[in-house]
């Protein structure tokens, strides 16, 4: 089986070489299946004919291979978390952009403060200037 295996990854790899359309993704489960055949349904693979999830994981298999029930129950548990995960993160952009709004204002705001505070010492310097050069006279 072994020296099976070792030439069918040769065969794939001398393809794969001179043809680069094949993909070479997954060869070993792709060779492994040609060598032992197709999975079987209660079954763990490289272990004797027979040998059931159970048997090899122990009684608590069921963890590892869900109902289809269950599997649909964790789905759409997934969904919805995804779902949720979505509407919070909608919510923190519009608060981040409320923020950023609300801190450009307060950025105009003090901007246009500091304009007029500097105008109002240009003006009082400018009246000082023209109180001087009437004393001088």
């Amino acid at each position: 089986m072994l020296r099976e295996t070792k030439e069918k990854k040769a065969e794939y790899e001398a393809i794969a070489s001179t043809d680069s359309s094949v993909n070479l993704e997954n060869i070993d489960n792709r060779i492994i299946t040609e060598v032992l055949g197709p999975e079987r349904y209660g079954w763990v693979r490289f272990q004797r004919s027979g040998v059931t999830p159970t048997q090899y994981f122990g009684s608590d298999s069921q963890q590892y291979m869900p109902s289809r029930s269950q599997a649909q129950a964790e789905v759409h548990r997934l969904r919805d978390q995804i779902a949720q995960m979505q509407a919070n993160t909608v919510m923190q952009i519009a608060e981040v952009q409320r923020k950023y709004e609300e801190l450009q204002q307060q950025l105009r705001a003090e901007a246009a403060d500091k304009e007029t505070a500097a105008a109002e010492t240009e003006a009082e310097v400018s009246r000082k200037y023209d109180e001087l050069q009437l004393q001088l006279q």
